[in-house]
């Protein structure tokens, strides 16, 4: 991961604060004298293109950070399937995300599940879902959800959570639906309300975190499965060096949403064409690319096992893993 900041440009990491070695590349942008303006998409495709471009950020870990280039494809599509301009801004912490979705910063995102419900539970809404990826690996079943990974070193002697007592624990971001959310809930459920890991720290992303367990840095996390999946296909980063201790889920995976200040008209376009990208013979290309079979719709209610995870850890008093 760290060997590859510089190609990353401002993406750097995948929906997290970055660690402070990495700050300044994702302030930056890419060292080779361009600047780090957002990337814009269609412009070349789309004559007729709207006035102003519409603006996407992207922040869940639909793959991995080294796989970005992937979902900007996907954005690009989107763009000149709808005559519009698309501008992408990434490599942001997941309460930055919410705030530009707030205030109509930013019109579109692929952004973690936890945080769409923040924003979709506003008394004005501030996010409409378009859909989410059905990945096309069977342990997916066809449906648009994943799994919270618990992850240590291949060769490491944990066989239980329970081993990892007193250990070192390593997240993505505080609200991180996986990285956070669900492990506190798993903790709450296994009655470890006290305290349970000897040392917590943040990543900045689930790859990160991967690269840390591998590294010896940490000894477990809870990562995205597809973030998972990804690099052991592509043999990116250091996957291949961990394996899965346990899984929560399956749930309902991250989303791509609109924000409300989009017109109707073309929140409505964009989720057909979003929807119907197996369909199109280009689309189906970038999709078989990023290990997708197809996007598929979504309903806030499939959502509500993140909300009952957050209300009933907190209730249990574990408002921080520790």
């Amino acid at each position: 991961m760290r060997g590859g900041l510089t190609s990353l440009g401002i993406w750097s990491f995948l929906g997290g604060i970055v660690p402070a070695t990495a700050l300044s590349v994702v302030l930056s942008g890419p060292t080779d004298g361009r600047t780090s303006e957002p990337h814009a998409l269609g412009a070349k495709e789309t004559p007729a293109m709207a006035t102003r471009p519409v603006r996407m950020v992207m922040s869940a870990a639909f793959v991995s950070e080294s796989g970005i280039d992937l979902y900007e494809n996907i954005a690009h599509h989107l763009a000149r399937k709808n005559g519009i301009t698309i501008e992408v801004t990434t490599g942001l912490a997941y309460s930055t995300i919410n705030s530009m979705l707030q205030t109509g910063a930013v019109e579109l995102g692929f952004i973690c599940g936890l945080p769409y419900t923040a924003l979709r539970d506003e008394p004005t809404p501030r996010a409409e879902l378009l859909g989410a990826p059905v990945m096309k690996y069977p342990r997916y079943g066809g449906r648009p959800v994943y799994f919270a990974d618990l992850v240590v070193r291949s060769d490491s002697t944990y066989h239980s959570l329970e081993d990892l007592r007193g250990r070192t624990f390593v997240y993505n971001d505080e609200r991180s639906h996986t990285g956070y959310n669900a492990p506190r809930h798993r903790l709450m459920e296994r009655g470890f309300t006290s305290g349970f890991f000897g040392k917590v720290v943040r990543s900045g992303s689930h790859e990160e975190s991967i690269r840390m367990v591998a590294a010896g840095e940490a000894d477990a996390s809870w990562v995205d499965s597809l973030v998972l999946d990804y690099d052991r296909e592509k043999r990116r980063g250091r996957a291949g060096e961990v394996r899965v201790l346990e899984s929560i889920g399956p749930m309902t995976v991250s989303p791509v949403i609109a924000s409300p200040d989009l017109p109707a008209e073309l929140r409505a376009a964009l989720r057909r064409t979003l929807l119907g990208m197996h369909e199109d013979p280009d689309g189906k290309r970038l999709l078989d690319d990023a290990l997708i079979e197809r996007f598929a719709p979504v309903e806030d209610d499939q959502y509500d096992e993140h909300r009952s995870m957050k209300t009933a850890a907190e209730k249990a008093g574990i408002v921080a893993i520790r």
